[in-house]
């Protein structure tokens, strides 16, 4: 309270120079612009003065000390001038823009603290400078005995003590009430006469323009049009591919046709162990049946003579063949210098050795059929606990029904009595209904009267936004009227060139034109020197090449004679050896997994019979996602399958596996997939 003294001890102290000042609307309006650009939540107000101090440097002392003044009081006073302003936009102010808030602000704050010190006259030419409809709305609402007696006292009491706000601002404003009614008076009645005063505008009369008349153009002289030189005609290799592409077409269709001949001959001539067992499809049920005729398997046929048919080497093969050969000659030469020197031979422990891997790989596959059988023999068991669970599903569902059955009872009862309550409640709406439909055509009488209003500011704000486009346009119209005056004016561009002369930079080596097309013409005739010397010498390196390819391929096939007369004999060897040894016996494990199998396949059966459990027929969408299943394992298992045959064959045909092996991985393989087992010869 004692700040708020001191402040008002300050006014009193300025009120003698403000009463001598000239004040307008002008300076009113500088405070109205300060108040709007002010934001407290990120500008303080000492930086709001001494940025208002900056604009105001082009008025005097005494006009600035006003303005800085009023602003500084409204942003102290604000909480007080708020509750002015936001009752008078709520009751007499609706119509008023919100935009204009800051101006009231600074009325309000002028008649509250400043009205003393300024005085009658002095307020009544600030107002008079102003907008008069506005400020007579406002000076109404304002000076106002039964306003500022009542609510304005309360609610500045809530802020400032009552027995103060009393003293020092209510009292003055009632006693300024009466001098300050014949101003509003007055107000009124320059409003009336601006009603009834209208002003007739004279009608422009347009006059016409004092032009000189131009000159008549002198015709120009026609230029002789210039003749074209005959062009060269469009050479016919443009619309032909050239020789080497046509070529290439031609081998890549041939190519074509022959893999196409190999395809129908490879899918006629198919495996024999890629048909499916019976048993096989018996057991995939009915998402094999409508796999039948779907997929079908096309195998490529193994020819047996591969070492017969002709294969082109390439430069890098006969090389690498050359030098594999050379070192396995090489090797079989230190191995005759050891056996020479007294070196044992290693052929009884190689032949120990494939016994015990050929022992290994039995066990091997024994295990692996124990696990197949083991897997199967889980599936089993699987699909019997899956009866099991449908026969307790089907009791559950039983149950459910009927409990289901008892709720939709009871939420038909409840339903039924939810409708009889709705009714009522709407027969009560319709009846206050009927008292809302009068208080709403009032207030569509008052949106339509608010409506006419701003369509007269809105046409004029249009009109005036019109005229502006207008004179745009003219002034563009005007440029762009002299820039194409401008590109109408001749000039020449032609410049004559002499070849034999520099251009003059005084650039190092510079030269003329002609002398350029002198060195190169050397330079072209040195390059093609360089490139025939080079051309002589790749020709007698490529005939060097060609006689050693030669030479390496001369004895690799006489180590390819020697080696095939090897793999005969051995082959041979294997023959009689494979006859005299006899068949595997199976494993005890593997008799075990089996008759378990059967025993649970049988269960099985019984059970579905008891269940009697069938396909669904109208099941599409299982059915599909089955088939396209069943389609994506086995086209990947026929590629398999196919594989495994082709590298069984090659290893076979180089003596890499003895045909025992073959035969018992072929057979492993066979009752894995479902298949027979493929008779290697």
């Amino acid at each position: 309270m004692c700040a708020r003294a001191e402040s008002r001890h300050l006014h009193c102290k300025l009120g003698l120079r403000l009463v001598e000042m000239a004040i307008s609307g002008k300076h009113i309006e500088i405070v109205v612009q300060q108040l709007n650009k002010f934001n407290p939540e990120k500008e303080s107000v000492e930086h709001l003065l001494d940025e208002s101090t900056k604009v105001l440097q082009t008025f005097k002392v005494s006009h600035e000390t006003f303005v800085l003044e009023t602003l500084a009081g409204c942003i102290e006073y604000q909480p007080l001038l708020d509750i002015v302003v936001n009752a008078f936009f709520v009751r007499d102010g609706k119509h008023c823009l919100f935009s204009e808030r800051n101006l009231y602000v600074v009325i309000c704050y002028l008649a509250t603290f400043q009205l003393e010190d300024l005085g009658l006259q002095q307020f009544s030419r600030i107002v008079k400078s102003l907008d008069i409809a506005k400020m007579h709305k406002f000076l109404r609402f304002f000076f106002s005995v039964l306003n500022l007696s009542t609510w304005i006292k309360d609610e500045w009491s809530h802020i400032y003590d009552s027995l103060y706000v009393k003293e020092n601002w209510i009292d003055p404003l009632l006693g300024w009430q009466p001098k300050i009614e014949p101003l509003i008076e007055q107000l009124a009645d320059i409003l009336a006469n601006r009603v009834t005063t209208v002003k007739t505008s004279t009608v422009t009369k347009p006059k016409e323009f004092d032009l000189t008349i131009p000159k008549p153009r002198a015709i120009p002289v026609p230029e002789p049009i210039p003749l074209q030189e005959k062009h060269q005609p469009v050479p016919q290799s443009t619309y032909k591919l050239p020789k080497e592409k046509q070529h290439l077409l031609k081998l890549k269709y041939r190519n074509r046709q022959k893999a196409e001949e190999l395809l129908l001959e490879a899918n006629i001539n198919q495996f024999r162990c890629a048909a499916v067992m019976p048993e096989k499809k018996a057991l995939r049920g009915y998402i094999s049946d409508s796999m039948k005729n779907k997929t079908k398997f096309q195998a490529q046929k193994i020819h047996g003579k591969i070492d017969n048919v002709p294969i082109k080497l390439n430069a890098a093969a006969i090389l690498r063949e050359g030098a594999l050969y050379q070192r396995k000659m090489e090797q079989e030469l230190n191995r005759i210098e050891s056996l020479l020197r007294g070196a044992r031979d290693p052929s009884e422990f190689l032949e120990w050795q494939k016994q015990m891997r050929e022992k290994d790989l039995e066990q091997q596959l024994a295990e692996i059929e124990c696990r197949r059988l083991q897997g199967k023999l889980s599936h089993e068991e699987a699909v019997l606990a899956r009866q099991n669970v449908i026969q307790e599903n089907k009791k559950k569902a039983e149950l459910k029904r009927e409990e289901t059955a008892e709720l939709m009872r009871q939420y038909a009862e409840k339903r039924l009595q939810e409708e009889k309550e709705m009714r009522e409640l709407v027969e009560q709406v319709v009846e206050g209904h009927k008292n809302v439909k009068q208080a709403r055509m009032k207030l569509q009488k008052y949106k339509r009267q608010i409506v006419q209003e701003v369509s007269e500011e809105s046409r004029e704000l249009l009109r005036q936004a019109l005229e502006e486009e207008e004179e745009k346009l003219r002034k563009r119209y005007e440029l762009i009227q002299q820039i194409r005056a401008i590109e109408a004016l001749p000039f020449f561009r032609n410049k004559f060139i002499d070849l034999t002369q520099t251009a003059g930079h005084g650039l190092n080596g510079e030269m003329s034109i002609v002398e350029l097309r002198e060195r190169l013409t050397l330079l072209k005739e040195a390059q093609k020197k360089t490139e025939e010397e080079k051309r002589h010498q790749i020709i007698h390196e490529k005939q060097a090449k060609e006689q050693l390819l030669l030479d390496k391929l001369e004895q690799i096939s006489l180590f390819r004679a020697a080696l095939g007369r090897a793999a005969a004999l051995k082959q041979e060897e294997k023959k009689i050896k494979s006859q005299l040894t006899t068949g595997s016996v199976k494993d005890e494990r593997v008799l075990d997994l089996q008759k378990k199998i059967t025993e649970k396949t049988t269960e099985r059966k019984k059970q579905a019979e008891i269940l009697k459990i069938t396909p669904q027929k109208d099941g599409a969408e299982p059915r599909r996602f089955w088939e396209s299943y069943e389609s994506s394992l086995q086209e990947p298992h026929w590629k398999e399958l196919e594989e495994s045959r082709e590298r069984q064959f090659k290893m076979l045909q180089y003596g890499l596996m003895s045909r025992e092996t073959a035969q018992k991985m072929a057979a492993y393989q066979a009752a894995r997939n479902g298949t027979t087992a493929c008779i290697l010869r």
